[in-house]
């Protein structure tokens, strides 16, 4: 599998799609709760406007729920699409179609985006812990339990960003400890998850705008 450059090292692409966005805000085209439809105008959630703005400038027809698409179209992962879905959804009306525009323009030009998966979930696994150790419900044997497995995942993460290498056999053996504790895992991370929208949305711009 080749590595994939945003924007495919080309700052005109950017400059292309950030601009067909904004048209899509200024006409109060991005919605939630739809990959496109069409009443007069095309009206879409973030995903479906960035496709669709990539097919407009670059004479494509990629679906327009398909997030794999920002892989060949933009040269940025699928899991960065998804990510644009998923908080965009979440985020309050009008904050969400900043977002929708906000993602695009904050993804540097010509860089692998690998490390910022790794960066963003570590952020995520830190809150994760905190709110574990605040659970009331759990028994402290359980309590331990979750957090080691948590800061299992976390420690593999932070190996990634420091050396730029995913351990693949590690990760293998840090998800067989965090399956032991995934359910109260799974509730925390949850519970964080809805409450916590506009907060992950802030440090993964926060992120894009770092990174070189």
């Amino acid at each position: 599998m080749n590595t994939l450059i945003s924007y495919h090292n080309d700052p005109k692409l950017k400059e292309a799609i950030v601009a067909e966005m904004r048209v899509h805000q200024k006409a109060d085209l991005i919605i939630k709760g739809s990959y496109g439809r069409e009443n007069g105008e095309f009206h879409a959630c973030a995903v479906g406007c960035a496709i669709h703005s990539m097919n407009v400038r670059l004479g494509k027809h990629y679906p327009t729920n398909s997030h794999v698409s920002y892989e060949e179209a933009i040269g940025v992962p699928e899991w960065l699409a998804r990510l644009h879905d998923t908080l965009f959804e979440g985020l309050p009306d009008k904050e969400n179609t900043q977002f929708a525009v906000d993602l695009l323009e904050a993804i540097p030009v010509g860089i692998n985006l690998e490390s910022i998966k790794w960066k963003f979930c570590a952020f995520i696994l830190s809150e994760s812990i905190e709110r574990v150790l605040a659970l009331k419900d759990i028994s402290d044997e359980l309590r331990k339990q979750v957090v080691d497995a948590i800061c299992g995942v976390l420690k593999l993460h932070e190996e990634a960003i420091k050396t730029g290498v995913w351990n693949t056999s590690v990760a293998w053996s840090a998800e067989s400890a965090a399956s032991a504790a995934s359910a109260t895992w799974n509730a925390a991370w949850n519970a964080a998850w809805s409450a916590a929208y506009q907060r992950y949305a802030k440090k993964l711009l926060a992120l894009l705008r770092e990174a070189k």
